[in-house]
């Protein structure tokens, strides 16, 4: 009867494990990628921080995006191709999937925001529009902290 308790807990202690690493989004720092110097150069990496202010440079036509991202130590500059996020904009927290070049120029080919997971539902009488609106204001003010 232990074992067979035994064998039970480990085994969904190791699903729970299993399944928490899929879900977690790991990732390194501007810092910590910069330290870890050419360990890191053309391996797939996860690269987390905000958008440095003024830093976004984007070009709709041929779809190429930069900007710096930093930890607040370190800043690493990013090149995307593709339309970013709709949320994406300065002072914004990002986690970009890539690789780090030999140039010092992190490659992302996934670009995910990270974002606030209050929901506020609308107020009595006011319209999708309104609500959507009050909510990029928000965000705007949000940015500019």
């Amino acid at each position: 009867m232990v074992v067979a308790a035994v064998i039970v807990l480990g085994a969904f202690g190791y699903l729970m494990y299993g399944g928490l690493d899929k879900n977690v989004v790991f990732f390194l720092t501007p810092q910590e990628l910069l330290a870890k110097g050419t360990e890191v150069v053309d391996v797939p990496v996860r690269l987390g921080g905000m958008v440095a202010p003024g830093s976004v440079k984007w070009n709709a036509e041929t779809l190429d995006l930069r900007f710096q991202l930093s930890d607040g130590v370190k800043t690493v500059e990013v090149h995307s191709k593709g339309a970013p996020p709709q949320m994406f904009r300065d002072g914004m927290g990002v986690v970009c999937e890539g690789r780090f070049g030999k140039d010092g120029v992190f490659e992302s080919t996934n670009l995910m925001i990270k974002h606030s997971e209050e929901y506020h539902p609308p107020k009595p009488g006011q319209t999708p529009q309104e609500m959507y609106k009050a909510m990029f204001e928000t965000l705007r003010e949000d940015g500019k902290s």
